[in-house]
């Protein structure tokens, strides 16, 4: 996970919010390809941190979150 270089990379990325997010708060996550991974947002915080996590990595972690379901 690299948090400096991500800021760079979110530049002009494309973001694609959860399907899970709406207009009332909780904890809601954007996406976006960018910076060789995948760059990863607060949706509500847009101007906040962003993390580019490696592609492998991300792939590991949609094959635990469906496995959790």
């Amino acid at each position: 996970m690299n948090v400096e270089a991500s800021v760079q990379a979110a530049s002009g990325a494309v973001w694609f919010k959860s399907s899970h997010s709406s207009g009332e708060g909780g904890e809601c996550v954007e996406v976006a390809a960018g910076g060789g991974g995948v760059l990863v947002r607060d949706s509500k915080n847009s101007a906040g941190p962003v993390l580019s996590v490696h592609p492998d990595g991300w792939t590991a972690f949609l094959t635990h979150a469906a496995a959790a379901r």
